[in-house]
């Protein structure tokens, strides 16, 4: 362990065994593999979830796709019925349904209102619905009068007041849409805006979803024209918007565009069409001279299942089934982990995923972010589900990937993972913005998470899953770090109780060593403290350079004048080592 000032001391562990369990040793050191958690992880759909101090919330899913922004209508799709309806606007007065815009600036308000983010899917397909007159027959596919056609540029003065489009020709613009949204809210620059706009949603199945939008199979090179069309007229009116897209369903599309029709003609030497699809957009910022596409933004279901051939987002009541959904979220990193799928048997080479697909970044269009704006591990209200779910944030923020918006159903165990990172103490606590280096000797059985806040290194966050279904682990943790943490509490979920509750506090810790027994499917946020050094005035846990520095600034703010060097803490004339020593030793007691 490093000491106060950096040196290297022994550990050695304060608890007794506990018989029968897990051993299991965890490592941390925070001043390593340090890195920015982004605040946009914590996101989710619509309203499913219902724990607070949540980041991000998306409006998407088929029914977006064929939602008309002059009327509120939209078609369900093959979702139900091919319905062209009032659905989106149900929830309003029926005098107020047709307000143009009204259900995604309601969708912005609520977010501004619980200082959210959103993320607002924008029509790509090329028709909304014309009216509310419920199933579209295939006769009546577009072009027909049941729908209207969407342009991406208007080309001419928008209609004013805003949010006053002219709802009597046969076109819906997209960037007048746009436009209304920024002058009621303001641009994404402000903190009101609207942050992410996606291009349309799972558009490698608009055939199958929407065969009356788009009956034809969706090609590479179409979706590449769309794409970049969209994005320009959305840039146009808001260069400070992220664009997020291709809104992928899964891993087919990810593989082929589910076997678009000219993937065979355009593939080249590309690994897969996402790599394809990168290089296309940046093709297209280097020709237009502004990048088109910010984020790309995925949806994953897994397709693993479980010993008897269930797939985790079925549930079962099983061991088993319990047992392979929390070892799922491996698949998104560990190259040691091989999930039951046709995808960990005829696509091995393209796993673990978020590195694979973080190369294809690199490689193809690098800065580019990464989103999954749908994914779901199933077991919403059971434990399995949860300690799933506490994993898949806990990797979406350590290996860096920008926006994530859970979609499913509003299970109390999903809630509960969002609430140990979100709000474990029921007063708004989160885990850290900066992740630091943690690990596990055993990742079949457990994960851990760490984290500070940024400028607060005097207290660590431990995210630690219990995976078995019935035996504890025993925990040896062992800190790396300029702190020496001396107390510790803990929060925790577990197969009895999905609310999370303050449990046993963390014993001894000697050295930045402890021992800490975890039950069986159990979720736990530990939150450690150290006792700052009274020399250390910055906060860091260090005293040093910073310490003296921020002591000069005091006095001089202090009146005491710049003609005293106020660093000289001996009055020798000169700043040195032994002022340093003078201001270790406590000059500031």
């Amino acid at each position: 362990m490093r000491n106060l000032f950096g040196g290297i001391v022994g550990c050695w562990v304060v608890s007794a065994a506990v018989w029968g369990a897990i051993p299991v040793h965890y490592t941390v050191d925070t001043e390593s593999e340090r890195g920015l958690i982004s605040p946009y992880i914590y996101g989710f759909n619509f309203d499913q979830v219902t724990c607070g101090n949540l980041t991000v919330r998306r409006m998407g899913g088929n029914r977006t796709t064929g939602y008309n922004w002059e009327n509120n209508f939209s078609n369900a799709g093959s979702d139900w019925q091919h319905s062209s309806d009032r659905y989106m606007s149900s929830y309003l007065p029926w005098n107020q349904q047709l307000i143009p815009g009204k259900v995604y600036a309601d969708f912005r308000r609520e977010d501004i209102q619980a200082q959210r983010a959103s993320v607002l899917t924008l029509q790509m397909a090329g028709y909304v619905s014309a009216d509310d007159y419920g199933t579209v027959s295939e006769d009546q596919t577009a072009p027909s009068s049941r729908w209207k056609a969407v342009v991406y540029k208007k080309n001419a003065p928008f209609c004013v007041p805003a949010g006053s489009p002219d709802t009597t020709d046969n076109y819906v613009y997209m960037d007048e849409f746009v436009h209304y949204l920024v002058t009621t809210f303001g641009d994404a620059a402000a903190p009101t805006g609207v942050q992410f706009y996606s291009l349309d949603n799972e558009p490698a199945l608009w055939a199958y979803t929407h065969p009356r939008i788009h009956p034809a199979k969706l090609g590479c090179a179409e979706l590449i024209s769309r794409s970049t069309a969209l994005a320009s007229a959305v840039k146009d009116v808001d260069p400070y918007a992220q664009i997020t897209g291709p809104v992928l369903y899964g891993f087919s599309a990810f593989m082929s565009l589910q076997d678009a029709p000219d993937w065979n003609s355009v593939k080249g030497s590309y690994g897969w069409f996402l790599d394809y699809y990168l290089a296309q957009m940046r093709a297209a910022e280097q020709s237009s001279g502004r990048r088109l596409l910010d984020v790309l933004d995925l949806h994953w279901y897994p397709e693993a299942q479980d010993d008897n051939g269930v797939r985790i987002t079925d549930f079962a009541a099983t061991d088993t089934n319990y047992t392979a959904r929390m070892q799922a979220p491996r698949t998104l990193w560990d190259s040691g982990y091989v999930e039951k799928s046709w995808i960990g048997e005829w696509f091995r080479s393209y796993l673990p995923l978020l590195p694979r697909v973080f190369l294809s970044i690199q490689t193809y269009y690098p800065g580019t972010k990464l989103a999954f704006t749908e994914y779901n591990y199933g077991g919403e209200n059971h434990v399995s589900g949860g300690i799933a779910q506490a994993d898949v944030v806990g990797i979406f923020g350590k290996y860096g990937v920008y926006l994530a918006t859970y979609w499913g159903g509003n299970g109390s165990y999903t809630n509960a993972a969002f609430n140990l990172y979100r709000n474990y103490d029921g007063g708004g606590s989160a885990f850290g913005d900066v992740a630091v280096s943690a690990s596990m000797s055993d990742k079949v059985n457990s994960s851990i998470y760490g984290s500070m806040f940024a400028g607060v290194n005097n207290r660590l966050h431990l995210i630690v899953l219990n995976k078995n279904l019935t035996e504890t682990i025993q925990g040896t943790f062992a800190i790396d770090s300029p702190c020496l943490y001396t107390s510790g509490r803990v929060w925790a979920f577990d197969s009895s109780h999905a609310a999370v509750s303050e449990i046993t506090p963390v014993g001894t810790i000697a050295n930045n060593t402890f021992v800490y027994g975890v039950p069986p499917l159990t979720a736990c946020h530990f939150v450690l403290e150290s006792s700052r050094p009274a020399a250390d005035l910055t906060g860091d846990c260090q005293v040093g350079s910073d310490d003296l520095a921020l002591l000069c600034e005091q006095w001089l703010e202090a009146g005491l004048g710049p003609e005293s060097d106020c660093a000289d803490l001996n009055r020798d004339g000169i700043v040195d080592v032994q002022d340093f020593a003078i201001l270790s030793d406590g000059w500031m007691r």
